[in-house]
């Protein structure tokens, strides 16, 4: 019996996803973090805001099993709570973005014509800026807090989603099951986010789940820069920017936080490939 005869598409996706090892890594991470990020106050053994300064730049010992900062705050606790932010930052600016890129691809998409010339060209324009170099131009305008962070990661990352999905819907809006929906007199609205949209949403999943690695780092280069989330809100490009006057002697306020990046962002992009690789179809 063949594959796709053992069950539906999505059951399908699942065995592949966890026939593949390298995404199997992937999702053990991202639960992981979520699972740390839910349970940070429980997990965190010091208030992530306490000084200390009996304990200031501390080694990693018993007491504090990641050190102390320069303010004798625990790194450890810190590192779990720079997880919720890491991770929220994450999904909120994917989510701005995939709702934008969708909206837009989908209209163009399906529409065509001027419609599809006028967004595309604007999709252009927005790919010929340097998307790091707009987002510290719109920042340093605006007070550099964590929402403005994600607000702007989300409007300056839809690009790539919107071009996903119109190639989609250029595909799908001359299929049977779209000419029928408008034989019946079914509106467009309808017909694209009731009938297109499901069957376009493969590629926006994998781009979405790659696309919060993307902005989790480029929050944290952010947060190192000094213009992401402020203090005293532990965030993992903080905590480095923290570190980086006292690496000659407190190396565990640099290596600690990037070892948090790496293995995140990692995380993601083995899963984000993985589901790539079980979404598609012409796979065996």
């Amino acid at each position: 019996m063949s594959e796709k005869k053992k069950g539906g598409y999505w059951s399908v996706v699942f065995r592949r996803l966890l026939k593949n090892n390298f995404g199997m890594a992937g999702l053990i991470i991202v639960l992981f973090l979520f699972t740390v990020a839910l349970a940070a106050p429980l997990l965190a053994p010091h208030d992530p805001s306490h000084l200390d300064t009996t304990n200031i730049l501390s080694a990693p010992g018993a007491a504090h099993w990641l050190g102390t900062d320069e303010l004798g705050r625990d790194v450890f606790s810190r590192m779990i709570f720079g997880a919720r932010i890491s991770l929220m930052v994450g999904f909120i600016a994917i989510g701005i973005a995939t709702v934008i890129g969708v909206v837009l691809g989908a209209v163009a998409g399906y529409y065509g014509g001027a419609v599809d010339e006028t967004v595309m060209r604007f999709v252009d324009v927005m790919l010929t800026i340097p998307t790091f170099f707009l987002i510290l131009a719109v920042i340093a305008f605006l007070e550099p807090d964590i929402v403005n962070v994600m607000i702007v990661i989300g409007l300056t990352g839809w690009m790539s989603v919107a071009r996903l999905v119109r190639a989609e819907f250029l595909s799908l809006k001359e299929q049977d099951f779209v000419v029928a929906a408008r034989s019946i007199g079914q509106r467009d609205s309808r017909i694209i986010f009731r009938h297109i949209l499901p069957n376009a949403m493969a590629p926006v999943l994998v781009s979405a789940t790659l696309g919060v690695a993307g902005a989790i780092l480029t929050e944290s280069m952010l947060s190192f820069l000094g213009i992401g989330v402020q203090p005293p809100t532990p965030s993992w490009g903080s905590i480095l920017t923290e570190g980086k006057n006292y690496i000659e002697f407190a190396w565990w306020l640099s290596v600690f936080p990037g070892l948090a990046i790496l293995v995140t962002v990692l995380g993601y992009n083995l899963l984000g490939e993985a589901l790539r690789d079980s979404l598609d179809t012409r796979l065996n």
